[in-house]
């Protein structure tokens, strides 16, 4: 009922002139089992084929994910890890299992992933290779905070979903993806490296050391150009009718990373409110960029927290206006200039 389309469990059906198992491995382009007990491990790993669950596995010659779902204990026994392990040699992929509160009442690793994740890891496996497939992309999202004392801080709207949208894509293009954010409501996209921060200080800490290793480097964070001078405490009101505070530059990362820059894709992000092309081009010419994103939050669409933007996508020998779209699509667009970027190079 829920899929409009029949559910399969004779081997040898009663319509029809061929058999189940024959034709369902013919016809899929990935096999997929969630959940996956510890019974059909065992059989997999051993090649049993009892039932048309795992006829159709021995017959089928793509590429298979498994998800498991099993009390903890039992996906902590020996036999199944060794069952697990022997499919990962065979190239079987994984996904979960996830840790949390398991349908016997037990809790620990050995529920079945989360159903974002297994279709993550589905769109993955059946993505098309392409020219950033391999890569190790650095990205960096969201806003820093700078803290005026232990309960205030100054930062920007910023959400970062346009940089957790570029790390998924570059999953799913088979990049090596790791994801150095600000303090966001996002969970880390599945296949993503997180690296969670707080301060532009931070940031720049686990940017450097990642960079060297880097084959693509994104930077969509909101970082602050400023950092006030921190106050011990919490600054009472009482007594005070103003607060003067001393604000210092941050470091520019970006700059930073463009003066290191060896044989790497370099990319920014830049919000500017007026003269938006000839500012990019600046910035590109000044940080050694390879490519810029801007684009001016006062636009429609383009503002900070929308699911949209727009902007320009500027090289040091052109540009490109992006007209309004979501920032799924629009890290699909990026990221297939950055392709371009590669092939050239």
């Amino acid at each position: 009922v829920l899929t409009n389309a029949p559910a399969l469990s004779d081997m040898f059906p009663e319509s029809g002139d061929r058999l189940a198992h024959v034709d369902i491995s013919a016809w899929a382009d990935l096999f997929l089992i969630a959940p996956a007990t510890a019974n059909f491990i065992g059989k997999a790993a051993a090649g049993i084929a009892d039932d048309l669950l795992t006829s159709t596995l021995l017959a089928f010659d793509g590429p298979v994910l498994v998800a498991p779902a099993m009390n903890d204990r039992m996906w902590a026994n020996t036999a199944v890890q060794e069952n697990v392990s022997r499919l990962r040699e065979r190239g079987f992929g994984f996904v979960g299992p996830g840790k949390g509160e398991l349908a016997c009442g037990d809790a620990g690793p050995g529920r079945l992933a989360d159903i974002e994740d297994i279709v993550a890891a589905v769109e993955e496996a059946v993505a098309d290779k392409t020219a950033i497939s391999g890569k190790r992309v650095l990205i960096s999202a969201g806003p820093t905070r700078e803290y005026l004392d232990d309960v205030r801080f100054l930062s920007n709207p910023s959400t970062g979903r346009m940089g957790y949208a570029i790390a998924h894509e570059a999953y799913l293009r088979g990049a090596d993806v790791t994801l150095v954010s600000g303090q966001t409501s996002l969970a880390a996209p599945f296949g993503v490296r997180l690296i969670s921060v707080t301060t532009a200080a931070e940031m720049a800490d686990e940017l450097f050391a990642a960079a060297p290793d880097s084959d693509v480097i994104i930077m969509s964070a909101a970082v602050a150009d400023w950092s006030p001078k921190r106050m011990p405490g919490k600054v009472k009101k009482a007594g005070r009718t103003e607060w003067n505070i001393e604000l210092r530059r941050t470091k520019d990362i970006l700059a930073e990373l463009g003066e290191r820059k060896k044989n790497q894709t370099l990319v920014g992000f830049a919000v500017e409110t007026e003269n938006e092309i000839e500012n990019a081009r600046k910035k590109i010419s000044e940080k050694n960029l390879d490519m810029l994103f801007v684009n001016n939050p006062n636009d429609f669409g383009a503002a900070f927290g929308t699911e949209t933007n727009r902007g320009y996508i500027v090289f040091p020998d052109s540009v490109e206006e992006v007209e309004l779209v979501g920032k799924d699509e629009l890290a699909g667009i990026l990221l297939d200039r950055v392709e371009r970027l590669l092939s050239d190079g």
